[in-house]
């Protein structure tokens, strides 16, 4: 491999020295970039990042020969720069069809958990992914296009925490989200350090397939700046949803009230276990502005762990009487049936939200 002194541009936020780092690789030019890129900045020197590092690659179960060379191509880059390899195999198909989720989702839930292992083991403080701009693109666009609100917009955070019991919080990190998928490129060519490429990459049968292989090349088109357009998006919302929470957080304990007023004042809180429920005071949403009525019904649903859709939470609203729907009724003993099994009812002071509990042991 090349000694070019090149430099790959990726965040520094979190980054301790003593830090043990853990740097997710699947042998695909983003994440053999981030490892080159972290383990090139961790060779002694004024601006060391003084961390222990490693590198970490799960095996899917998917992809035969592919996959297998995947891991070896990875195993021997590790040996190469002298980094330990932490190796999860699994079955993705298994843990979908188990889990009632996509490929796709499994993929990410398998991944997360693997993470999140390395880091409640001890064996890593931090783990790395290698997101770039253009996944952020893609994320922002695929959400936008399932409805999603300001919290599904600010796509895929640069930050995660990860609490672990008894010490300080972990975070796994996106480090490369300012960078393109073209710097990263032109980054690895210039090492002269070849990688992977997944066929799977390349099949339209995944919706973001078809999103970067034929939507976002059309939109490019018409603005060329897109990638940092959308990212500017997802950063503007997520600075928005935390703002909004912090809103919530000081309203919420005021405006939700357990179980259902009694004759003589007082409220009544129903003990049956299979049941979870929350009131809220109509004339207490009244003086909110539209956008905080939105979030509060919204924030009352999860809290029963169920999830509002636009529409929803306009039938809700209809419901309270603050907008005029020709399918809901705001008079008093009005009932509307909401996805996740979440049940709202009307009465002449509040709308009360009800939902089963979920079962025992239950991950939702």
């Amino acid at each position: 491999m090349s000694s070019a002194s090149v430099d790959l541009a990726f965040s520094r936020q979190h980054l301790q020295p003593g830090d043990r780092v853990a740097v997710a690789v699947s042998g695909g030019a983003d994440s053999v970039a981030l490892l080159r890129a972290i383990h090139a900045a961790n060779q002694p020197g004024p601006s060391a990042l003084g961390i222990g590092l490693s590198a970490a690659h799960v095996h899917h179960g998917l992809r035969g020969a592919e996959a297998d060379a995947d891991l070896l191509f990875v195993q021997n880059l590790c040996t190469s720069l002298a980094t330990p390899l932490h190796i999860h195999r699994t079955s993705a198909a298994e843990y979908a069809t188990l889990h009632g989720e996509t490929l796709e989702e499994a993929g990410r839930s398998i991944r997360s958990s693997f993470f999140s292992s390395l880091i409640a083991s001890g064996e890593a403080d931090t783990v790395l992914t290698a997101h770039t701009r253009d996944d952020q693109a893609e994320t922002v666009l695929m959400k936008l296009l399932r409805g999603a609100w300001t919290e599904g917009l600010g796509g895929i955070h640069p930050v995660l925490r990860v609490d672990v019991p008894g010490r300080p919080p972990r975070h796994i990190l996106r480090p490369l989200l300012a960078t393109s998928r073209a710097e990263v490129e032109t980054y690895l060519q210039a090492l002269g350090q070849p990688w992977r490429e997944d066929t799977s990459n390349q099949d339209r049968a995944f919706r973001r397939n078809r999103l970067r292989h034929d939507v976002l090349p059309l939109l490019r088109s018409l603005n060329p700046s897109l990638d940092r357009t959308l990212s500017n998006v997802a950063e503007i919302a997520r600075d928005e949803d935390a703002f909004w929470q912090t809103e919530l957080d000081r309203l919420l304990p005021q405006l939700l009230l357990p179980g259902k007023p009694v004759r003589g004042g007082g409220r009544a809180v129903s003990t049956a276990p299979e049941q979870a429920s929350l009131a809220i005071e109509i004339e207490r949403l009244r003086p909110l502005h539209p956008a905080l009525r939105r979030r509060v019904l919204r924030a009352a649903a999860r809290q029963l762990g169920a999830r509002l859709s636009f529409d929803e939470t306009q039938r809700l609203l209809a419901l309270c009487g603050f907008l005029t729907l020709p399918t809901v009724s705001a008079r008093n003993g009005s009932v509307l049936d909401l996805a996740g099994q979440l049940r709202a009812e009307r009465s002449l002071r509040e709308v009360r939200l009800s939902r089963p509990a979920a079962p025992q042991g239950s991950s939702e």
